[in-house]
């Protein structure tokens, strides 16, 4: 069972409601509607047009969440997604998007965004930045926190020795050095080293020859350079379900893998499948 903090009447018209006053009332609450842990958010709610009015309730119901779950009042986080132009506009809101802030909530230096679905597990090692600075902003210490937390985070998950799968930065890989050189010079040095301590790791790899069929069933999870190169596999091959989760935060958080899709907010056309295999994940997850 699950339970929303947020405003009742920005849900759509006829949805069967609950107000409850706290969490462990939601099971209680499910069999006649959706549990709603009720916040004003001062306003009506305008489908398809950011609202930075609505800005401070959106941060203080993600602030609240997070101290729920971290209470053990709740046994994982699923956020819903975020319009950051609007949060900054409206509330000043100082974070490049929804895990920055997380992480700052956790008390926690360093995270790693995973994108999930049946079919593949990809980490990109920088995320919201410009292609032209993925170099300057991929460092050894980067990689290695990144490769790290993905390695406890499977872990976590019940696999014993995660097989971690790592591309190359370069097209080929650098191909020894004729299309780049951070491979040889960066890239395999450190994996070396993470395999001397233990991980199972093959790479770096042509990230042009990681994604099919073959391919993919020889490892748990990808850990990408930059962020197309993870993300444009995993949404190529199922839109519809990928998760996002956030690993290393001490807490299960998972989120639709898509944005707030301002053009068909209010149609009927919204598709909700990410946020119900969301949901799923978190709950199976949290199990673990």
């Amino acid at each position: 069972m699950f339970f929303l903090i947020g405003d009742p009447s920005h849900l759509p018209a006829g949805t069967p409601v609950v107000e409850i006053l706290a969490p462990e009332a939601a099971a209680d609450a499910m069999g006649e509607g959706l549990p709603v842990l009720a916040r004003d958010f001062g306003g009506p709610r305008v489908p398809g047009a950011a609202q930075p009015g609505h800005a401070p309730h959106v941060i203080d119901a993600i602030r609240e969440a997070v101290a729920l779950v971290q209470a053990g009042r709740a046994a994982a986080l699923c956020t819903n997604p975020i319009h950051k132009k609007a949060l900054k506009d409206g509330a000043g809101f100082a974070f490049p998007g929804h895990t920055e802030f997380l992480a700052h909530l956790a008390g926690v230096d360093d995270v790693a965004m995973m994108l999930a679905c049946d079919a593949l597990r990809v980490v990109p090692a920088t995320i919201h930045i410009a292609l032209e600075d993925v170099p300057k902003a991929l460092t050894r210490e980067r990689l290695e926190t990144t490769i790290r937390i993905t390695d406890a985070g499977l872990k976590a998950q019940g696999l014993a020795r995660p097989r971690l799968a790592v591309a190359g930065l370069n097209p080929h890989a650098g191909e020894g050095g004729a299309m780049g050189r951070a491979e040889i010079e960066m890239i395999a040095p450190l994996l070396d080293d993470l395999r001397a301590d233990g991980l199972e790791i093959a790479g770096p790899l042509p990230a042009d020859t990681m994604f099919h069929p073959e391919a993919r069933a020889r490892y748990d999870v990808a850990i990408c350079m930059y962020h197309d190169q993870a993300l444009i596999p995993i949404k190529t091959l199922d839109f519809a379900h990928g998760v996002n989760v956030t690993l290393g935060l001490g807490f299960v958080r998972t989120s639709p893998d898509h944005g707030t899709a301002f053009d068909i907010a209010g149609t009927g056309k919204a598709d909700p499948s990410s946020l119900i295999a969301a949901l799923r994940m978190a709950r199976e997850m949290a199990g673990r």
